[in-house]
């Protein structure tokens, strides 16, 4: 008896960005959801910031220009959070 193996399609389908959420559609039906603390650039971004965004990479990426923040679907499914940023130190 044969099985039938779906082939995983991971680039970016659509997004929606919530108040506190991101949500990738995925091309073969998955969707990544993810909270946006992860995300910083995009928590601390104007509504119109968050939905001006497109998809690069040949579908496997985001991009929000406004934001300068760039996001992968392999990132997301590995569930890697953006880099935490050093803080400045009072003098």
């Amino acid at each position: 008896m044969g099985v039938l193996a779906l082939a995983a399609d991971e680039r970016v389908s659509d997004i929606e960005v919530t108040e506190d959420m991101l949500s990738v559609r995925l091309m073969d039906g998955r969707t990544i959801s993810v909270p946006l603390v992860w995300y910083p650039r995009l928590l601390n971004a104007t509504e119109a910031q968050r939905k001006n965004w497109r998809i690069i990479g040949g579908g496997y990426g985001i991009r929000w220009e406004d934001v300068d923040e760039d996001l992968s679907t392999e990132g997301l499914l590995r569930g890697a959070p953006a880099p935490r940023q050093p803080s400045a130190k009072a003098s």
